[in-house]
């Protein structure tokens, strides 16, 4: 055997090791999401043995402590969605909107000052979000809008609002960074001006990063724990407007899993509210993932 043939072979058993090494450490990954899902699983499934999973999902009213209790979840569910979608109304055009100025109409100076603050809300702990949240913008609202109380559905998705933005902010401008210069200038060529090659060109092509911004920043927000528990109110009911208390699922599991009896009926409940949560947060990241194909594919065809 020559030497280059031994080169040849030392390099192929490299990178085989190396193919190795990329499998293991992806399967460690994907080992470790399915020991959670079976954890979950195996501790949330016994409650279903006491209540059937319609009166589960769609009841009324949650009081795992009266007599009977009642573990019904549908306002946690309602309360969660809520404060994500509104989150999504008020983070989604504010950090787009902040990317394409980064990106197409800041002065450098100006870039360099606002960049880095808008990151630094990412750096911000959700304890700290949540306090600000709960002394500063709970009374402030509760004193403008005259409400019963600031500690409501709006102050939640205000702040989750505060910490999807720096996310979406930062992947949305690198995306729109990516997009080659030359379709850009090809497009002022032909006459167009900043502000239709921005909708027309920088957008569409843009777009499927937007989306994947997007997608991250609504997950941070809709496994949020902290924000959520502090300044939502804490109202286990159906809101009726969005100045109304309420209780999403993380701020309900984490608020009274301390307190509910090892292997209770209370305690497989909270991991059953937990399996409904991972539940919707694999649906929500599906769809946002094929909605971020979608657009990936008819942006190309655009361009």
């Amino acid at each position: 055997m020559n030497l280059t043939q031994r080169r040849g072979k030392n390099r192929i058993r490299k990178e085989q090791a190396i193919r190795s090494l990329f499998f293991v450490v992806a399967l460690a990954s994907i080992s470790a999401l399915g020991f959670i899902m079976y954890f979950l699983f195996v501790e949330g499934l016994p409650i279903f043995s006491k209540v059937t999973i319609k009166d589960f999902v769609f009841g009324r009213y949650w009081y795992p402590t009266s007599q009977p209790p009642d573990f019904g979840i549908f306002p946690l569910i309602i309360a969660s969605l809520a404060v994500t979608g509104l989150s999504a109304a008020i983070s989604i055009p504010l950090g787009v909107l902040t990317a394409l100025y980064l990106a197409e109409a800041a002065a450098p100076r100006v870039r360099q000052w606002v960049k880095p603050v808008v990151e630094l809300l990412a750096a911000l702990p959700s304890v700290v979000i949540g306090f600000f949240g709960m002394v500063v913008v709970a009374p402030f609202l509760q004193e403008l809008l005259d409400i019963p109380t600031g500690l409501n559905l709006f102050n939640g998705a205000l702040m989750l609002a505060f910490m999807s933005v720096p996310t979406i902010c930062s992947i949305s401008e690198d995306a729109i960074y990516s997009v080659p210069v030359e379709l850009k200038e090809a497009s002022l060529a032909l006459g167009a001006t900043h502000w239709e090659t921005i909708a027309r060109v920088l957008l569409p092509a843009s777009l499927s990063g937007i989306c994947t911004a997007v997608i991250l920043g609504m997950s941070r927000a809709i496994g949020e724990t902290m924000v959520v528990l502090m300044v939502t109110g804490g109202a286990a009911m159906i809101p009726e407007s969005i100045f109304d208390p309420v209780r999403p699922m993380p701020s309900s599991i984490a608020a009274e899993m301390a307190e509910a009896p090892f292997r209770g009926d209370h305690y497989h409940a909270l991991f059953a509210t937990g399996i409904v949560l991972f539940i919707f947060t694999l649906l929500f990241n599906l769809l946002a993932d094929h909605v971020s194909h979608r657009y990936k594919q008819t942006g190309a065809a655009t361009l």
